[in-house]
Order: C-alpha cells, then sequence, then structure tokens
C-alpha cells in the first residue's frame, strides 16, 4: 500500500492529480503486474476510475479476461461499479487502504461498501480494509489535490450538476 500511495502522488506533480491508485498484483508472488490511476477527468470518462483501468490494462496484458490469481489493492474502497468490475474480472482479492466514507469528506461518491457488493455476487473475492488508511487519506489532503478538489466541483456547477 505504500508503494501504491507513492506510485498515485506522483499524479500531484501532474495537471490532473488524483488520489485514486490501483495496483493488480500475483496473488501468490505479490510480484505488480499493473499500475493504475484514476483518469477520469483527463480522458473525460466517468468510468475512467483506475481500479477499471488497471483491470483493463491487466486483461490486456494477460490477454485473457480472468484474472483469476490475482489481487487489487487500491488507494480507496472501490465505487459499487470497481467492485463489480473487480468480481467479473475474477480477482481473488481486494485490499483498499481508505473508506469511501473517507473520500465522500472531499468529493462525491456512491455510498455502497465493497463488502456488501461482493456478498450480494454469485462471485467470490475477499474483501480487506482498511489497511494504511491514514496514509491513504493523506493523498487527499495534498494541496495540489486539494485545488483539483475545487476545480471539479466548479466544474460540476458549470456543467448544471
Amino acid at each position: 500500500m505504500r508503494e501504491l500511495c507513492l506510485f498515485t502522488a506522483r499524479t500531484f506533480k501532474t495537471s490532473h492529480p488524483v488520489p485514486y491508485g490501483a495496483f493488480i498484483v500475483n496473488t501468490r508472488t505479490g510480484k505488480r503486474l499493473i499500475g493504475a490511476t484514476n483518469a477520469v477527468v483527463r480522458e473525460n470518462d466517468p468510468s475512467a476510475h483506475a481500479e477499471l483501468r488497471a483491470v483493463r490494462l491487466a486483461c490486456k496484458k494477460l490477454k485473457r479476461v480472468s484474472l483469476a490469481g490475482y489481487t487489487m489493492y487500491s488507494t480507496f474502497e472501490p465505487c459499487a461499479m470497481c467492485m463489480g468490475n473487480a468480481l467479473w474480472a475474477g480477482l481473488d482479492r481486494v485490499v483498499f487502504g481508505a473508506t469511501i466514507a473517507d473520500a465522500a469528506c472531499h468529493c462525491v461518491q456512491i455510498h455502497v461498501p465493497a463488502r456488501q457488493v461482493a456478498r450480494q455476487a454469485d462471485m467470490a473475492c475477499l474483501v480487506d480494509g482498511p489497511v494504511l488508511r491514514e496514509l491513504c487519506c493523506a493523498l487527499l489532503t495534498d494541496p495540489n489535490m486539494q485545488r483539483a478538489f475545487q476545480n471539479w466541483k466548479v466544474g460540476k456547477r458549470k456543467s448544471g450538476k
């Protein structure tokens, strides 16, 4: 999780900082397969969450739709869309840092816990977290991230949302 926070924090030096990052790692060896950060604003794509992007990139790299044998680490608890995608991908486990409630202090969220999504599914996936919650929450308070949150709010007002 520490490595993931460092990976994600690198976005703070770009024009599109984000606190949301995800790694897909081999469950058995812990070797990282892929990493991704949120790209919703950068790509003008509301589905470009870090977790979805990581699954897409991992499946493309492996040339298969199943991520059985892999674990996802995410800086924040996956939203319902991302957790659903993790289940469809067949991930063994999802480990998150901070909670949906933590993220909601700074931006809008869908308040459905990842564990609840997993319990409602026919597919099995362990959900663990929060892990190193304070470290992940610190991503929210970086000054560049705080400016980005303000810009996100202004953008939503301009678009009528």
